[in-house]
């Protein structure tokens, strides 16, 4: 018989195993749920401008191209 201490934790893994757990998967998983909201445009071409430049020096491959395409993403809303 297990403990609810135990139980909790069981299903506390469960649901560990939905969440994402690196932060490209977390950010491709966050730009699935976009919602159309208003943003200052100074903070998309921030952010587009730190994107790109991350992505040139990225070295995982999956990385890059998740920058990449949000930072293309953030162009076309501007």
């Amino acid at each position: 018989m297990s403990t609810p201490a135990q139980s909790q934790r069981s299903v506390g893994r469960g649901v560990s195993t939905l969440i994402p757990q690196s932060a490209t998967d977390q950010a491709m998983a966050a730009l699935t749920g976009l919602e159309t909201v208003p943003v200052h445009v100074g903070l998309l071409q921030a952010a587009t401008l730190l994107l790109e430049e991350a992505a040139r020096t990225a070295t995982d491959e999956s990385t890059k191209a998740a920058m990449a395409k949000t930072a293309g993403m953030l162009r076309s809303a501007m």
